[in-house]
């Protein structure tokens, strides 16, 4: 074997690799890290809790019957799960009201141009189980601490499977003060008066900018 045939080698083998790469790049969903920030993971966001249960296998048929709510999700659009910790505004200056419309609560008014938009869909979304006293978990990925957050139940008579979340149909049930930056967040509520499927809406100001993040998590009251 030649010197030249020893240098070909290594050159056949790296062209072989890029083309593996490129390969492996079409096949798996794009993640964008930047947004890589945080939500509720207990009782879990929507779209947090269908990553959770689809992640590693989001074109199994089965999600269709198993999971509905997920599969529309999944079809609409797959980085809605991929980035379940980017779903944020900015620059809201504390008008929630002002920027989110009704029925478009669970997706921050169509935030990163309507990316997460099949949150708002009502259906039968996967609940957990709490009781009248619960604990709310938010995961702080980015230890970007807290302003305050803002914690509403679902009025008892709203049906999530059915109507799409508008302010009137919310509860405050608790303000926070300041949080440190951490990575986890964990705040005691209690939403008595409640049975069957609510909707849990976290809203979290971030400190490290006007950053807010709006979060749906469907519940069961048992």
């Amino acid at each position: 074997m030649s010197c030249h045939d020893h240098v070909l080698a290594p050159r056949w083998a790296l062209r072989a690799l890029a083309v593996l790469a490129a390969v492996v790049v079409g096949l798996v969903p794009w993640t964008d890290t930047a947004s890589a920030h945080g939500s509720v993971i207990d009782p879990a966001s929507r779209n947090y809790g269908c990553w959770l249960r689809w992640g590693s296998d989001f074109q199994n048929p089965a999600m269709q019957q198993q999971d509905p709510m997920c599969w529309q999700a999944w079809q609409d659009d797959t980085n809605a799960m991929w980035n379940w910790n980017g779903l944020y505004r900015e620059n809201v200056g504390g008008n929630h009201r002002a920027f989110i419309p009704d029925g478009q609560l669970c997706s921050a008014g169509h935030t990163a141009d309507g990316r997460y938009k099949s949150m708002d869909v009502p259906g039968r979304w996967k609940k957990t189980d709490v009781r009248r006293d619960f604990t709310v978990h938010l995961r702080d990925q980015a230890l970007h601490g807290a302003d305050y957050l803002q914690i509403y139940v679902t009025r008892q008579g709203f049906d999530p499977t059915t109507e799409r979340l508008g302010w009137g149909d919310l509860e405050l049930i608790k303000t926070t003060g300041r949080y440190a930056p951490t990575s986890d967040i964990r705040v005691d509520v209690s939403a008595p008066g409640r049975s069957g499927h609510h909707v849990v809406y976290t809203i979290w100001k971030a400190s490290h900018a006007d950053q807010v993040y709006y979060i749906c998590s469907d519940v069961n009251f048992s």
